[in-house]
């Protein structure tokens, strides 16, 4: 396993981390368990949660997954300290999180607490702001049809950057938090919030993690070249396009349960005929290299220039075990070569 040092923090982490966002509901406590120690096996020591999880959220099992962790941690706390956990407070859309209420210095106070308690640990290693409380180019909103960027009232988001920093710089020096991090956010963000940290004396973020993967390449090359230059690592989430990138979806397929046989909340709207036509051409280039088409996505992803380390998820061992192979793979230049051509013609698959 390699490892690589997470943006400015003093933190060395994996090439993989360990995604959780089934565990709670498509996977057990058991479940959850039997991947830890996979994980670790294989010296995985990142872990990335968020309070939202698990998905599909709903308030059924909101939290759930933070507590499965918290499980694991209480049962195993001569291991806490060798592994680095993320996790992430909820913004604005879910009524049973702080009544759908934007994300505030005080929410980050209220919202943090509730994840140590759930978690069962003094602190978090990296603290992350799920997503942005102004409409982003994100889940399927960076078309010239999705998200308008004339509309953001830039005075009063930059104030609400500002008290969110507050929240962060005191837990922080409580020590509550060693460091946070951005999620899906654009370089506009990432900007704002590196000026305001010196304004306000407040550690800068250490990563950004954003959906990056071969039929969703949208960061390449503006955003992932901020990172580098800023020194905050980036990390890919959703590598495999929410499953789709393994060739399990072709030709409408649904496998018993898979994640596209739950309900989404922003819909399958990653289910595109350019993705999809991408999708079997990936397949073609993995069975010529003799690899699997999500060993050859994930091998793709780890290789990007400025790529930190790699999110995945797994339902069961099988699938966590192909992916962790993928890590050791070097993707030759004639498949790389295939690859791009593809890319080139698919850049943004949905």
């Amino acid at each position: 396993m390699n490892f690589n040092r997470l943006g400015s923090s003093d933190l060395q982490v994996s090439d993989i981390c360990l995604g959780t966002m089934t565990w709670g509901i498509q996977n057990t406590q058991e479940d959850a368990d039997a991947q830890m120690a996979m994980a670790l096996d294989a010296g995985i020591n990142f872990i990335d949660t968020a309070e939202m999880y698990p998905v599909p959220p709903n308030e059924q099992t909101y939290g759930d997954t933070e507590r499965i962790i918290g499980n694991w941690i209480a049962r195993n706390q001569d291991k806490r300290d060798d592994i680095v956990v993320m996790t992430k407070i909820a913004g604005a859309g879910l009524k049973y999180i702080r009544e759908a209420t934007p994300i505030t210095g005080s929410a980050v106070t209220t919202a943090l607490e509730d994840s140590l308690t759930r978690l069962h640990t003094d602190y978090i290693d990296v603290y992350q702001l799920h997503w942005p409380n102004r409409v982003t180019p994100h889940f399927g909103k960076h078309w010239p049809d999705g998200a308008d960027p004339t509309r953001i009232d830039r005075e009063k988001e930059i104030e609400g950057m500002r008290d969110i920093l507050r929240g962060i710089k005191a837990a922080i020096d409580a020590g509550k938090i060693r460091h946070w991090g951005l999620s899906d956010d654009t370089p506009w963000g990432i900007h704002t919030f590196l000026r305001l940290c010196e304004q306000e004396n407040v550690p800068l973020p250490v990563s950004i993690q954003n959906e990056f993967s071969l039929l969703h390449a949208k960061d390449w090359p503006y955003l992932i070249e901020m990172c580098e230059c800023e020194n905050i690592a980036y990390l890919p989430w959703s590598p495999l396009a929410t499953g789709m990138l393994s060739g399990k979806y072709q030709n409408g397929a649904r496998p018993e349960g898979s994640r596209w046989t739950l309900a989404q909340r922003m819909g399958l709207f990653r289910d595109q005929a350019p993705a999809q036509a991408a999708t079997a051409q990936y397949m073609q280039v993995a069975e010529k290299a003799g690899i699997t088409p999500s060993q050859l996505a994930l091998a793709w992803c780890r290789q990007v220039p400025g790529v930190t380390s790699t999110i995945i998820g797994a339902t069961t061992l099988d699938q966590l075990s192909e992916n962790i192979a993928a890590f050791d793979l070097t993707l030759s230049k004639d498949t790389l070569s295939d690859i791009h051509g593809i890319l080139k013609s698919y850049p943004l698959g949905f």
